[in-house]
């Protein structure tokens, strides 16, 4: 191990003294330095390889495995156990079918979404897809506008474009167009978890200019805000007006105020409860 450390300490000088850094070395140095920089990188190699195995002592695997949900990484063992880093989140998500909506509904975030679902769409028709969703919509959670209702109608539309059963889930916030796109699942497969929050409202205008801008802003946001209302009353079962009216002031529902409102068809309470069982659990 003394070895060890003098081998490395002399590569962090090298390093350090190198012509890319500033330094003028040497031709000479320079060229025998490399030569002694080579042999202790083998003297590394060799001792690494010889570390013993088992007793607490950590061995490396040469080999890169491939983790669950695509993340490729050299693992290494400690007494049997797997040590290295967590798998790709995402991509173990995705492999297993979940789209998860986390963030307000941005460009960015519309992308991703409609990106994901179009994949699970050509990669297997028939098997359903679980939408979670935590997001407080097209505005942040103290109400400033951050997006626009079209991201929401985007989503919406393809969840329906798509040939596969979309189930919703949704837990800590669905507010507004995050609401809507939560009714827009699966009849029979709309989720709540039992601590979920779901908010009815309208879409907010932050038009600024000459009147007459801000008066095609204001037409174009009652557009918007009868369209939202459209969806909900259509999965909802429920007549425009009355969803209108519902949108004029701010509405919470808890879910099981959701379940009598329609937006939803049953709170979850239990794994048992899980539309679709993940399988990322056994694969890790």
């Amino acid at each position: 191990m003394v070895r060890l450390s003098s081998a490395i300490s002399f590569l962090v000088a090298c390093v350090s003294l190198s012509p890319s850094n500033g330094f003028n070395v040497p031709q000479s140095f320079t060229s025998s330095g490399l030569n002694k920089v080579n042999k202790y990188a083998d003297l590394v190699a060799r001792s690494r390889e010889a570390l013993p195995s088992g007793n607490g002592v950590m061995t490396t695997t040469s080999s890169a495995n491939m983790i669950a949900g695509g993340a490729n990484a050299y693992e290494e063992m400690y007494d049997g156990v797997r040590i290295g880093p967590p798998p790709d989140l995402p991509s173990l998500l995705l492999h297993n079918r979940i789209v998860y909506i986390g963030m307000p509904l941005v460009p960015a975030v519309t992308e991703l979404v409609i990106a994901e679902l179009l994949y699970l769409n050509y990669e297997d028709n028939s098997k359903p897809i679980t939408m979670y969703i935590n997001s407080s919509g097209t505005t942040t959670p103290n109400g400033q506008s951050v997006g626009f209702e079209t991201e929401a109608f985007a989503i919406a539309d393809v969840m329906k474009y798509v040939r596969p059963p979309v189930c919703t889930v949704a837990l800590g916030q669905a507010f507004g167009a995050a609401a809507m796109l939560l009714a827009q699942g699966k009849r029979g497969r709309r989720f709540a978890l039992p601590n979920a929050t779901i908010l009815l409202n309208q879409p907010r205008s932050q038009a600024r200019g000459q009147a007459t801008d801000i008066a095609i802003k204001a037409r174009e946001v009652a557009r918007n805000r009868r369209t939202t209302c459209e969806l909900i009353a259509q999965a909802c079962g429920k007549p425009v007006n009355n969803v209108i009216e519902d949108c004029q002031r701010v509405k919470y529902l808890q879910p099981h105020e959701a379940v009598e409102y329609g937006l939803i068809d049953k709170v979850m309470v239990n794994e048992a409860s899980l539309p679709v069982k993940p399988s990322f659990i056994s694969q890790l």
